[in-house]
């Protein structure tokens, strides 16, 4: 499946105009990115709705959130095709040289077994380091 239409619908998205919009430019970046990268490939588009859109689309796990710890929060769109679950948790790699943050898609984050009592949501795995590029340089 690769009608961004029918992905949207999937997910329980109204497919508007603007959510197709926002969604075909989403899949041009390669990793992360923020809601200010998404403004530059959108310059029409107004930044709150943008905004609304990008948690619209968390909320329907089309795409999922991350924390690098720039201050940005950075989105990646779930390569599925199904809505992100547990097969799509994986460990982002944070440049410490060129402060991109890369999905490390085939990169699982183990299971974790929280104690009895609590219920887990979300898991993030952070690693830090030199991207091969910034490793060139080095």
């Amino acid at each position: 499946m690769n009608d961004a239409a029918e992905i949207l619908d999937l997910h329980g998205v109204r497919p508007t105009a603007i959510r197709l919009m926002i969604y075909k430019s989403m899949l041009g970046f390669t990793d992360t990115f923020s809601l200010s990268d998404l403004e530059e490939v959108l310059d029409t588009v107004d930044k709150s709705t943008i905004f609304r859109t990008l948690e619209v689309f968390a909320e329907h796990h089309v795409i999922h959130e991350t924390e690098d710890g720039s201050g940005a929060r950075k989105y990646c769109v779930c390569h599925s095709g199904h809505v992100c679950g547990p097969e799509e948790m994986h460990c982002h790699f944070y440049c410490e040289s060129c402060h991109k943050t890369f999905c490390l898609d085939h990169t699982h984050i183990p299971p974790v077994k929280v104690p009895e009592g609590y219920e887990l949501h979300e898991v993030e795995y952070l690693l830090k380091g030199l991207c091969p590029e910034c490793r060139k340089k080095a």
